[in-house]
């Protein structure tokens, strides 16, 4: 053995040093400064790639700003085209009322219909498709049409079904360009989920305003030809009051409040004593004088230029609400823009950090290394070192790189071992979602981080009737409608969001940093999809599951996260109690002691029906 070790070693020193020698035949230390330099080249080039990944996601959160900014500019464009649509309605109805069509009232008509045709233009102009403008186009000048046709007949002749025609082909206008709205938004909230809310309160706002106007045509026709309020007429009267007190419930008060901006206040302020005060308390004076007589305290003109007045609050709230959104948005771009030019300059200092260290270390590091080769050099060449014994320094370094290997390689066996037999503790084999165990792990520990420190919200989803399912089909359909359930809901969750399976037909959904109407929209999106979809069993069967909802926000940690689980299982139970199918949810939980169950904040269920309610 001994002899078989010696033999090795003198052939491993010879070796070395041949190859020592044909790789410096005129001096000790050209190709290992060489190789020096060529570590130091790819150093650098690897630090520069890393560098510009860095970089290009800067640049890549300036651009998508910047992108934002300038679609949100484009759909403050179209809304402002909706709202020209819509006031062009006011003169066109100042010309059906009146006894002939005065140069006034003419010019200011023309005026309006320049201006809509000016926008409509430039909305093409703007990224709008030729072909989703077209129908609006032909609509607008087939009502235009009508409204110069009645506008002609001589006011004792006209009649009311005449007039209430042109007014309804005046609304299609509106009602078809709703469609572009339509298409913008859902264009902008795929491209950025963070637009979605203003981008749909300022379609709201649009809304108020368009049925604003509205409402106050569908009384213009009986004004308009001096004739007693039709039943039909004050139907769709009530009725669009209903959808404007809807709406302002939903993007009112709360909305601008919440804002915290002094022209929002104004507005809010002048909407409600110009609009909802003078603007409807004017409507409902004629409309009581068409019930009773049909005789008008004004004309349509005049009662068309006192209502307008009354919508310039919700234009100019509608206006103002993009308008901040554009600034929130054009300070984001900017900061972005600042991080993207520092970025830049930090990443320019490291590398002539990294590039002067890397020189020192040449200078102080790798020289003293080059010196120490010729005592390497010396034990392959057999000459006698005081310090290191050639065959025995030789062979020892030989041991512990073999050693290092043979460790390396266990080490990797082992790191792997582990993270599959921790990803098998962790995970539900049946959904491949995250089980009870890691959630609780996550929900007990406490985190440092941003999001996680403003809250979570935890929604508790139950399937209703599942016994029923594993009782009627079989254990293995059973299983084939949670799987089912878990690939619907998935694509539906955020990218933050965490999915786990709690047990059984219970899902849990954790939502960091999240308001709890948030979740509870979430959920209510859950709930729907949910009912709306079609489970189809191994033999064919179509099968409609519907899921209870239990919401609650807090904190994490060991007593929290329990404070937490109580509280949506709580609101699971009632949502359980109430008829399942509905979501319900409770206070938030920011106190150390469990709220009392009696405190939840409780909503009103939604009524809907499953071949499952009749069971469980």
């Amino acid at each position: 053995m001994t002899s078989r070790s010696t033999s090795h070693t003198g052939g491993f020193l010879q070796r070395m040093r041949s190859g020592l020698r044909r790789s410096m035949p005129g001096g000790a230390d050209h190709s290992l400064r060489r190789k020096l330099l060529i570590g130091t080249g790819i150093a650098l080039v690897c630090t520069a790639i890393l560098a510009t990944s860095v970089i290009s996601r800067s640049f890549d959160d300036y651009r998508r700003a910047r992108q934002n900014l300038r679609e949100l500019e484009n759909y403050r464009l179209i809304l402002d085209t909706a709202n020209l649509l819509s006031a062009e309605r006011g003169p066109s109805n100042s010309m059906l009322g009146d006894t002939g069509a005065t140069p006034e009232l003419r010019d200011r008509l023309t005026a309006f219909r320049a201006r809509s045709d000016a926008i409509l233009d430039q909305l093409s102009t703007a990224g709008v498709p030729a072909d989703m403008l077209a129908p609006t186009k032909a609509q607008l000048r087939k009502g235009r049409r009508e409204v110069d046709r009645v506008a002609a007949i001589p006011r004792s002749m006209r009649g009311l079904a005449d007039v209430q025609s042109v007014i309804e082909s005046m609304f299609a206008v509106v009602d078809i360009f709703d469609s572009v709205i339509a298409w913008k938004a859902g264009v902008l909230t795929m491209q950025n989920p963070e637009l979605a809310a203003p981008v749909m309160t300022g379609r709201m706002f649009g809304q108020l305003r368009e049925y604003g106007g509205r409402i106050a045509s569908q009384i213009m026709a009986p004004i308009a030809v001096g004739q007693p309020l039709p039943l039909k007429n004050l139907v769709d009267s009530n009725r669009t009051r209903g959808r404007i007190n809807q709406l302002w419930n939903l993007t009112g008060e709360r909305q601008i409040v919440s804002h915290n901006d002094v022209r929002l206040l104004t507005d809010l302020r002048d909407v409600e004593e110009l609009f909802f005060g003078e603007g409807l308390g004017l409507l409902d004076e004629l409309t009581v004088q068409g019930r009773q007589s049909g005789n008008y305290s004004m004309t349509a003109d005049e009662f068309t230029v006192r209502f307008v007045k009354t919508l310039k609050p919700l234009e100019r709230l509608r206006g103002d609400f993009i308008d901040l959104t554009i600034e929130q948005l054009t300070e984001r771009r900017n900061g972005a823009l600042v991080t993207l030019t520092v970025t830049i300059a930090i990443t320019a200092v490291i590398l002539g950090i990294l590039a002067g260290l890397l020189i020192a270390a040449q200078r102080f590091v790798f020289s003293p290394l080059m010196r120490a080769r010729d005592a390497v050099i010396g034990l392959a060449e057999d000459r006698p070192q005081p310090s290191y014994p050639e065959p025995r320094h030789a062979t020892e370094m030989r041991r512990l790189f073999d050693a290092i290997a043979v460790l390396r390689r266990s080490l990797a066996e082992r790191a792997s071992l582990t993270k599959k037999l921790k990803h098998q503790a962790e995970t539900d084999g049946l959904t491949g979602l995250m089980n009870r165990r890691a959630l609780d792990m996550i929900g007990e520990s406490h985190t440092s981080s941003q999001v996680m420190a403003e809250g979570v919200c935890l929604i508790l989803m139950d399937l209703d009737h599942f016994k029923s399912v594993n009782d009627r089909f079989g254990h293995l359909e059973g299983d084939l409608v949670l799987q089912e359930s878990v690939r619907l809901i998935s694509p539906m969750l955020g990218s933050n969001d965490i999915f786990a399976r709690f047990g059984g037909e219970e899902f849990v959904i954790l939502m960091p940093g999240c308001h709890l109407d948030e979740a509870n929209a979430l959920a209510a999106r859950l709930r729907s999809a949910l009912e709306a979809n079609e489970f189809l069993l191994s033999d064919g069967t179509a099968l409609t599951v519907t899921a209870s909802f239990g919401v609650a926000k807090g904190d994490l940690g060991q007593l929290a996260w329990r404070r937490l689980v109580k509280a949506a299982d709580a609101a699971l139970y009632r949502a359980k109690s109430d008829g399942r199918n509905c979501v319900r949810h409770s206070a938030p939980l920011y106190a150390p002691l469990v709220p009392d169950l009696g405190d939840l904040d409780m909503e009103m269920p939604v009524q809907k029906t499953s071949i499952l309610n009749d069971r469980r």
